[in-house]
């Protein structure tokens, strides 16, 4: 008979005893309640309430985003454009960029989600050496919101507290909307409908007011998020018109694929 192996034993009871204890420390080792993500896409144009932002042409975007389990977030998006230096009254200024900075707190109750928060659209760039047209400001806008979701649906609202991308003495300005996301069965297909309304306050605010709506399929495939939106408005008048005689409210088309990290 062999002898007794002592060390053998030793080292198979305390195998025996330290793996348990050591997925008992990582099961009780707490969740972090930090989270960061970030995303980046690619899409045929940016449209923003129902207005192309780039002239009908690509748009390249991406952002960061902290989120706290106490419901407190924040982040940081950005995208090129061209609706200022479209437009004639920035006509010979540098404005190619967007680039938005936010934070708020969501809390869940039930089936709702209560959401508030401050948004401020910030356009770097250079003044037309000529300055902007008589009643047209800077375009950097600041924005505090409350939303409301229910299940499939939210219900937002947005109040400017003062020049209104590039609508001068235009604290008050609103847009109310209403998103609705539907699954399509098991297709993995998201059915997507919107409407909204934007306000204009002040003086210079004439004919500046408008309805959009908006109807989209998305899709999540090999890690990438697919789009495909139709957006229109009502906002036909000359307001909205750019230097090359395009209104940047009319009906288009928009695809893009989007990553979330």
């Amino acid at each position: 008979m062999k002898p007794f192996n002592k060390t053998l034993l030793a080292g198979v009871v305390a195998a025996a005893f330290a793996t348990p204890m050591a997925v008992m420390a990582q099961a009780k080792a707490p969740a972090s309640p930090h989270t960061f993500t970030g995303n980046v896409g690619l899409f045929s144009q940016y449209i923003f309430r129902g207005l192309t932002q780039t002239d009908g042409k690509p748009a390249l975007q991406g952002g960061f985003d902290y989120s706290h389990a106490s419901g407190f977030y924040a982040g940081l998006w950005g995208s090129n454009v061209s609706w200022l230096t479209d437009s004639a009254a920035y006509n010979g200024g540098s404005y190619s960029v967007e680039i938005d900075t936010y934070l708020g707190f969501k809390m869940p109750v039930g089936d709702f989600t209560f959401d508030v928060g401050f948004l401020r659209y910030n356009y770097p760039g250079r003044v037309p050496p000529t300055g902007l047209a008589a009643g047209t400001a800077k375009a950097d806008t600041n924005e505090v919101y409350a939303a409301v979701t229910w299940k499939f649906a939210t219900l937002k609202y947005s109040y400017s507290l003062g020049d209104t991308f590039g609508v001068d003495n235009a604290r008050g300005s609103d847009f109310l909307d209403l998103t609705a996301t539907l699954p399509l069965g098991s297709s993995g297909f998201n059915l997507i409908g919107h409407v909204g309304r934007q306000t204009y306050e002040g003086p210079n605010s004439a004919n500046a007011a408008y309805s959009t709506y908006r109807v989209g399929l998305a899709k999540e495939f090999m890690g990438l998020n697919f789009s495909l939106n139709y957006t229109d408005t009502n906002a036909k008048s000359a307001f909205y018109n750019n230097r090359f005689g395009r209104n940047i409210g009319d009906s288009a088309w928009t695809v893009g694929v989007q990553k979330t990290f």
